[in-house]
């Protein structure tokens, strides 16, 4: 892959799947449909979905496409790929909270290299650059040039005082008991893969994920906090977290700084 390419391609994408979605959620009321699995789904996920599937099939027709809207492309497999979450936290977008994001990430031989998570109601934009390490461009967004962009580094965490963050919609009682492991100064709630880039920023050191995610929730995220020095681990084994299994479900996991002392 020439990631000289593939970045701006994919932060252009995501920003121009931010308008079309923006454009919805800006808008009147709008229609929420169920998918077979009973997760929420609206025209806004639909558009930005059509949209950036058919840029990165223009631009890269020989690499295999993984989308969240797409069913046909969950029975593929294969270990390198792009993979897309056209709207990440859609119970976020329907209650009108801003914590979704546009995900688009690149993953080689399981490993997600590449990828932009794009905030646009928070106005954040984090992505990789092609040499692998994570910046955040500060608003407003051209879609053809970057603006300034600033090195995202994680924490130097203080065990006695970590800063957690966790889901917003999926928070239960065996995260917070696993929470109560740590010596926790602060502990915040965030929707979708803007927790991956809290960490990747400082602003959190730790996020533990128990419970059902998906490759495509994930891989940008992934790569983000990758490219920060951060790292996601699997809940059980503490080994990294690997793309491309049968079915694209995560099991739970746990993103975070090094030098957080990991508990099981």
């Amino acid at each position: 892959m020439d990631f000289e390419h593939l970045i701006p391609v994919i932060r252009r994408l995501a920003l121009e799947a931010g308008d079309r979605i923006m454009a919805i959620y800006d808008g009147p009321d709008f229609e929420v449909k169920a998918k077979s699995d009973a997760s929420p789904v609206t025209e806004a996920d639909e558009a930005a979905d059509a949209h950036i599937s058919a840029g990165l099939r223009a631009e890269f027709p020989d690499v295999v496409l993984i989308t969240e809207e797409q069913a046909d492309s969950h029975a593929l497999t294969a270990r390198t790929f792009l993979i897309v979450d056209p709207l990440d936290g859609t119970k976020e977008f329907v209650q009108r909270r801003g914590d979704f994001t546009v995900n688009i990430a690149y993953v080689q031989d399981g490993v997600p290299l590449r990828g932009v998570v794009y905030a646009p109601a928070k106005g954040r934009l984090f992505y990789t650059l092609p040499d692998g390490t994570a910046v955040e461009e500060a608003a407003p967004f051209d879609k053809v040039r970057a603006g300034k962009v600033t090195p995202i580094r994680v924490s130097t965490p203080d065990n006695a005082a970590l800063m957690v963050v966790a889901s917003k919609s999926h928070r239960d009682q065996a995260t917070d008991d696993y929470i109560g492991k740590y010596s926790v100064k602060d502990a915040k709630s965030a929707g979708s893969s803007l927790k991956f880039c809290l960490v990747a920023t400082g602003e959190a050191d730790l996020y533990p994920r128990i419970g059902r995610t998906m490759e495509w929730d994930t891989a940008a995220g992934d790569a983000v906090l990758r490219g920060a020095g951060g790292h996601v681990v699997r809940f059980d084994t503490h080994e990294a977290l690997a793309y491309g299994k049968p079915g694209w479900d995560n099991p739970h996991f746990i993103a975070f700084a090094p030098g957080v002392e990991l508990r099981k």
